[in-house]
């Protein structure tokens, strides 16, 4: 079997550990012969190549980058850019496709895997905003890189008592700024979820430079004030996904700083900085082990996928999933001078039993959650799945048991204290235990 690999949007610390995770698996496991696509998507669509054996990947775990080469080149606005792709694979001999890349990229993979193209995909981008997966490799580099700058610029601004505003990465996504400025111990973190009041930041530098702290504020590009949002533009230009290009915030806030306090404001901007260099070992970690995945989808012909993080396990999510998550931008923030805390926008509903009720549960949802139509009482005894599972009756549809006059009689548990515990039950075999304050089941 024959792959193709490309890398397409920005660069990102962790690229290259995993292309040498799919092709070494896929080589040493698989028997897969590869071959590698120059600069995205403008490899296969304009035949650009070059030999990806494990020769070619050797030594390339710790570097910044992708031996790849990367753009953000659109098929789907070039006139028959996607049979173009489609020929040219044809002629490479190229059965399936590993596509390593964040919204943009994986969104034209979405496309092609409709269209009938075998595509696995490997989601990345500093940012951390794509839906579907909990961690995207590049994010704790970027932010490690941020945080040394804040830690290195506490010193400057306390000797020169002024304002310094740091500025990141993140477009319209706050988590490199909210990581960063938390664990460099910023005095505010503005962030494009929630717009931010320019007076009452001006009031809390004031209240810095009482204390005999110079503050340091961290702002992501994305972020606006409540004024307006007319500020974070550099310039008009789009790329071929439709993004503007953003930047400009940190000089615009420093300025408007400066001219409502009189404290002297500069502003920082670490650009590309966050995307340069060695990965951290976490974003190593989990760039190898995604590879290894992608290398099995191929593998099992589980194409249309991308692989993805979920806690600490790697699942497989459909490529459709790979998208900038609008939950993640609109959800509600609250928070002080040390930071932001994101607060969850999609509440579950709560089973609850009505007081003096038994068997049935109702469905009642949170306080500002939208009703649910037709809830109620779908859920029959405490555990009915538990229940069905050992092959009895839910409690609810199994008549109870009682010993004559009505009293439960009690097996007895025995006490004991550990030192320096307090006291412990210890059950009869087989059943669970009852204690003054109800049954604990084992």
């Amino acid at each position: 079997m024959r792959v193709g690999v490309l890398t397409g949007g920005g660069d990102c610390p962790g690229l290259n550990a995993v292309i040498r995770a799919v092709v070494r698996k896929g080589v040493k496991e698989h028997g897969f012969e590869f071959v590698g696509y120059r600069n995205g998507w403008k490899g296969p669509l304009e035949g650009l190549t070059m030999p990806l054996g494990i020769e070619e990947c050797r030594g390339i775990l710790p570097r910044g980058g992708t031996i790849l080469g990367s753009s953000r080149t659109n098929p789907f606005k070039l006139d028959h850019g996607v049979q173009q792709i489609t020929d040219n694979l044809a002629r490479d001999g190229v059965d399936a496709l590993v596509a390593i890349g964040g919204e943009d990229t994986l969104g034209v993979a979405t496309k092609l895997a409709e269209l009938g193209v075998d595509v696995v995909g490997v989601p990345k981008t500093i940012d951390n905003d794509l839906s579907g997966t909990d961690f995207t490799f590049g994010f704790d580099t970027a932010v490690n890189i941020a945080t040394e700058a804040i830690d290195r610029l506490h010193t400057t601004a306390e000797s020169h008592h002024r304002v310094l505003v740091v500025e990141v990465m993140g477009r319209h996504a706050g988590w490199i700024a909210l990581h960063s400025g938390i664990a460099g111990g910023a005095s505010a973190v503005l962030i494009p979820e929630q717009p931010f009041d320019i007076e009452a930041v001006c009031r809390h530098v004031e209240a810095r430079f009482e204390s005999e702290y110079a503050p340091i504020i961290v702002v992501s590009e994305g972020a606006v004030p409540k004024e307006g949002g007319g500020m974070t533009l550099q310039s008009g230009e789009k790329d071929d996904f439709g993004h503007v290009r953003l930047g400009g915030i940190g000089d615009r806030l420093a300025s408007e700083i400066e001219e409502r306090t009189g404290k002297e404001a500069r502003a920082v901007v670490l650009g590309h900085v966050q995307r340069g260099g060695t990965p951290t070992a976490f974003d190593r970690w989990l760039a190898t082990r995604l590879g290894l995945h992608a290398a099995d989808a191929v593998a099992e012909g589980d194409f249309g996928t991308m692989m993805a993080l979920h806690g600490t396990r790697y699942k497989r999510q459909a490529l459709r999933l790979a998208r900038a998550a609008p939950d993640r931008r609109d959800a509600p923030l609250t928070g002080g001078d040390a930071g932001l805390r994101p607060v969850a926008a999609r509440r579950r509903p709560s089973l609850r039993r009505p007081r003096g009720a038994r068997g049935a549960l109702e469905v009642l949802p949170r306080a500002g959650a939208p009703a649910l139509a037709g809830a109620g009482p779908a859920v029959r005894g405490p555990h009915p799945r538990r229940a069905e599972q050992r092959g009895r009756r839910p409690s609810a549809a199994r008549p109870r048991r009682r010993p004559p006059g009505g009293v439960r009689r009690r097996r007895p548990a025995d006490v004991r204290a550990g030192p320096g515990r307090g006291a412990r039950l210890r059950a009869a075999p087989g059943r669970g235990v009852t204690s003054a304050v109800g049954r604990v089941d084992r």
